[in-house]
Parts: C-alpha cells; sequence; structure tokens
C-alpha cells in the first residue's frame, strides 16, 4: 500500500487528476451497472415467479397425466405450450412428469403441499438433466378418482427454467462491462483533458518561478484570467515577484547610498590621518592651531560616522519589520528626557516645552530615539540663538523650529533613505534619521509628518494612538 502511494505521488500532477477521475467515474459507473444488474435479476424473477402462479393446468391434463403414469400403456399427455414443464408429487414423494420431460428433483415443500399441509409453494430446484428450474407446486384434487391413486393425494408443480433469467443477465452483464469500459476510457481521456486545461496556468507559474531560479529576473509577470483560485495564485505570484524587485532594488540603493554616505567621513578621517602621520614620519610638527583642528575634525568624522553606523544597523537588523512585543509608555517622560539631550547638543537654543501626560503603546528605546531624531533635526536647523518649540498634546507631540524651512517640492521626499536637502549637504547627519522616525512611528500604529510653519521654520507632527494609563508602582 505504501508504495503504491509512493508510486501515485511520484506521478506528473496531471496524470494524478486524471487518474483520480478515471477512478471515481469507474466506481460511479460499476455503482450504476450492479444496480441496474441486480434490478434486472430482481425484476426477471419477480416476472417468472408471477408467470408461474397465474399457470393452471386443466383437469384433463392433469388426468391424462395421471393416467399415462399409472398406466404406461396408453396414450400419453402431451408437454403445455412453450417451455412449461408439469410434473405430479405423490405423497410418498414419488413423481410423475410428462413425457420426454425431465423430471425435477421434490423438496418437502412440494410433499408437504401434496399431503395438503400447505397450498402451494415456490422454489427452485435441478432436474435431473442438470437444468435449475423454477418450481410453482400447487394441491391438486382429482375430480375422479384413479384407479390405485385415491383423490387429493398429489401436488402439481409447474417449472420453467432459470436459464431465462441467468442467460438475459449474462448478456446484460458483456454489455454493461463494455459500456462501463468505454465510460472509465471517456472519462480518463476526458480527465486529462480537463486537467492538461486547467493546469496550464499552473505550468505557466511553474516556468515562471522556475525562469526567476535560474535568472534572478524579477521582472516575470504572468497574465491573470478569471477570479478563480489560478488567478488568485498567479496574482499573488505577481505582487510577490513585484516586492521583491522592489525589495532588490531598494537594497542596492542602500547599498549604494551607504557607500557614497561613508564615504565623505572616510576620504576626510583618512586625509587628516595622513596628514598626522606624514608630520610624524617628517618631523615637520604641525603647528599647534591647525593640530587642533586637525584632531577636532577627526573626532567630528568619528562622531558622523559612528552616527550613520549606528543608523544603518538599526535599518538594517533582522527584527527591524518586528519590534517585538509592544509596551504602554509615557510619551511624556520620553519627550522630556529626550529634550533634555536635545538640550545638550543646542546649548545656545532656547526649547520651551508644553508635555500633557499621554499613554501609548510602543517600544521604548525605538520610540525614543524616534523623538530625539526629530528634536536633533531642529535643533541643526535652526539659527543661532533661536527657538524650538515642543507640545505635546491629545496624543500630537508638535516640534517646531525657526530655521530656513523645507521647500514644498522637497516635503515629499524627507523621510526617504540617505536623502537630504541640498541646503543640508554641509551639515552634520546620514540623512537616515527621519526614517527611522517614520517606521518606528508606523510601527507604533501613529502617523508622522513635516509642515512648513507660519512665518519660517518647519514644523514636525508625531501622532499616536493612546493607550491606557498603567496601574500606579508599574
Amino acid at each position: 500500500m505504501t508504495g503504491t502511494l509512493h508510486r501515485l505521488r511520484a506521478l506528473p500532477l496531471r496524470s494524478r487528476l486524471a487518474l483520480l477521475v478515471a477512478t471515481a467515474v469507474a466506481i460511479a459507473v460499476a455503482a450504476v451497472a450492479a444496480a441496474c444488474w441486480f434490478a434486472t435479476r430482481v425484476q426477471l424473477e419477480q416476472q417468472l415467479d408471477t408467470s408461474l402462479r397465474n399457470v393452471k393446468v386443466d383437469d384433463g391434463y392433469v388426468q391424462d397425466l395421471v393416467t399415462a403414469c399409472t398406466h404406461p400403456g396408453q396414450a400419453a399427455a402431451q408437454q403445455l405450450g412453450g417451455a412449461y414443464v408439469v410434473q405430479l408429487v405423490t405423497v410418498s414423494g414419488n413423481t410423475c412428469t410428462a413425457p420426454k420431460a425431465s423430471p425435477i428433483g421434490v423438496t418437502t415443500a412440494d410433499i408437504a403441499v401434496a399431503a395438503g399441509l400447505r397450498d402451494n409453494t415456490l422454489h427452485t430446484a435441478r432436474a435431473e438433466n442438470g437444468k435449475k428450474m423454477r418450481v410453482y407446486s400447487y394441491t391438486y384434487q382429482t375430480r375422479n378418482p384413479v384407479p390405485g391413486l385415491p383423490p387429493s393425494n398429489f401436488a402439481v408443480s409447474v417449472a420453467r427454467p432459470l436459464s431465462e433469467i441467468t442467460e438475459p443477465l449474462a448478456t446484460l452483464t458483456w454489455v454493461l462491462l463494455v459500456v462501463s469500459g468505454i465510460g472509465v476510457i471517456g472519462a480518463g481521456a476526458a480527465g486529462l483533458w480537463v486537467a492538461r486545461t486547467g493546469l496550464r496556468p499552473v505550468d505557466e507559474l511553474t516556468e515562471a518561478v522556475e525562469h526567476v531560479a535560474r535568472t534572478e529576473d524579477l521582472t516575470v509577470r504572468i497574465p491573470v484570467e478569471g477570479e478563480d483560485e489560478i488567478a488568485r495564485l498567479s496574482s499573488s505570484f505577481n505582487s510577490m515577484a513585484a516586492s521583491l524587485a522592489s525589495s532588490r532594488d531598494r537594497q542596492a540603493q542602500l547599498i549604494a547610498d551607504a557607500g557614497h554616505e561613508l564615504r565623505t567621513p572616510l576620504t576626510s578621517l583618512r586625509t587628516n590621518i595622513e596628514l598626522l602621520a606624514r608630520s610624524d614620519d617628517t618631523g615637520r610638527a604641525i603647528p599647534p592651531d591647525d593640530r587642533r583642528a586637525l584632531m577636532k575634525s577627526v573626532k567630528a568624522q568619528m562622531t558622523e560616522l559612528a552616527s550613520l553606523i549606528g543608523d544603518l544597523q538599526e535599518l538594517a537588523r533582522p527584527d527591524a519589520a518586528d519590534p517585538g512585543p509592544l509596551q504602554v509608555v509615557a510619551l511624556h517622560d520620553i519627550a522630556d528626557t529626550a529634550l533634555e539631550r536635545a538640550r545638550l547638543r543646542g546649548p545656545e537654543l532656547t526649547i520651551r516645552a508644553d508635555l500633557t501626560p499621554w499613554y501609548v503603546r510602543a517600544e521604548p528605546a525605538g520610540l525614543e530615539r524616534a523623538v530625539v531624531n526629530v528634536l536633533d533635526n531642529a535643533v541643526k536647523f535652526s539659527p543661532p540663538r533661536g527657538t524650538v518649540e515642543v507640545a505635546l498634546r491629545d496624543g500630537e507631540l508638535t516640534v517646531r523650529d525657526h530655521g530656513p524651512g523645507i521647500p514644498a517640492e522637497e516635503l515629499p521626499h524627507v523621510f526617504e533613505r540617505f536623502w537630504r536637502s541640498p541646503s543640508a549637504r554641509q551639515l552634520p547627519g546620514s540623512g537616515l534619521g527621519l526614517s527611522i522616525v517614520a517606521r518606528t512611528v508606523q510601527q507604533s500604529g501613529g502617523e508622522v509628518a513635516l509642515r512648513p510653519a507660519d512665518g519660517d521654520g518647519t514644523v514636525a507632527v508625531i501622532r499616536l494612538p493612546g493607550a491606557p494609563q498603567p496601574p500606579p508602582g508599574m
């Protein structure tokens, strides 16, 4: 059984479908043929039994048959018309059959009928010539006593051969076998045709998948026709291929952008270090002011490089798309902590804050980093001795600076990775801060946006849905 199942699984899908259809049709045809055969047999048996019950042998025929059996020298009785055979059965079990007719075996039921214990009986018996006969026996009483035979002491058995049933059934069996065989073969051929036609989209999908695996060409698309399961599968494959292509393009762009962004601090760092090394190798000292400037530049480039690498790690970490279980945190506390860090980075700025309590469901470290990135942007673009205004009301955190602002045509790009405004190329930064903000806020179910402020500057808005305040002490 296991070997058969293994061989079936090794067949192509269309062959298995055709075999399944043929098997199902064969079972259905076999069931119908069997039901037809049994119904026909029952009908033929009932007709034969009815015809036997309706036969009434006249008294003259019975008297002649009795006379012929008891006085062999007298004229023999003639057979009934058709295939009927008539036989007399005595109480002792003796039989008297018409001339040229083969005697039929006697049963206890026939003897009981002859003795008057039963009115009639219907059964199957075998004649001496080997033929099976259907026999109907009934009690018969002679009108005129026959010498040697008292009245009413025998039964009249009327019989017909069972071949009248078995021969038509044998013919019907062959007809059913031929018709069933043709039906099964036709069903198998039809099933194979249907399987080939129905699985053509699957073949196209298989070819497309194999082509992608062989060539890594994600531009392949499968035509979608209809709204059935195959069409949905094709549509899903097209969507998956498009997503993979987009992901690969983003990955390639991320690598290219990261290489470009890393090149600038690394080049500057290399130049400064080479100057310091050349000074040591040649023994020509660098003026103290220039050396301090070089060291300051090296530290700045190292800080920028560390920040860029940290941002890249944040975006590339495996669980970036799944931040894990979210917690109920106090957004006002996170904003307050981020404000302390922002004041250290812009000590000459005035930072005003108006924070009302608001609890959200988020990942604490990620949310704090997002708020810090927004405040860093405001600090970086604020003019000297400028003002940064921060407010938190009803789940909306706003950060407003009074810097140069962002042109309207650049606003759609501010949350893209490595995108930096042309006016901010000379400022430190990697262009990843706002993309991290957008991802973190979206993972918490919120929204983030930048818009021009009234007058001058930019307003960053973070909206986060509220969460129930945790009990005290948690």
